[in-house]
């Protein structure tokens, strides 16, 4: 989560923090998925391009949905094969 805090000091403003639940960590393992919280007002490009400026990584789709607690999470596939288990793992979350 480290990773997070300095890249909100490196000029990235949609994404708040990963999420690493039970139901996310299975996300990555088998779709090759990432969730994070993010900015209610961030788009579904402003998410992906930040998201493939933080972890150069090319993103494949983003999903997006508001919480029951009134939080944006969005859910980001990536396009190559096994990249959100690399960044969950330099991350720290597995």
């Amino acid at each position: 989560m480290e990773h997070m805090a300095s890249a909100e000091e490196g000029g990235y403003r949609w994404i708040k923090h990963v999420v690493s639940t039970e139901k996310a960590v299975l996300m990555i393992e088998q779709e090759n998925k990432l969730q994070f919280v993010v900015d209610v007002r961030a788009t579904k490009r402003d998410i992906k391009n930040e998201i493939e400026r933080m972890f150069n990584a090319a993103v494949k789709r983003v999903n997006t949905m508001i919480t029951a607690k009134g939080e944006k999470k969005a859910i980001v596939q990536f396009e190559d094969e096994g990249k959100a288990k690399e960044i969950a793992t330099s991350l720290g979350i597995m």
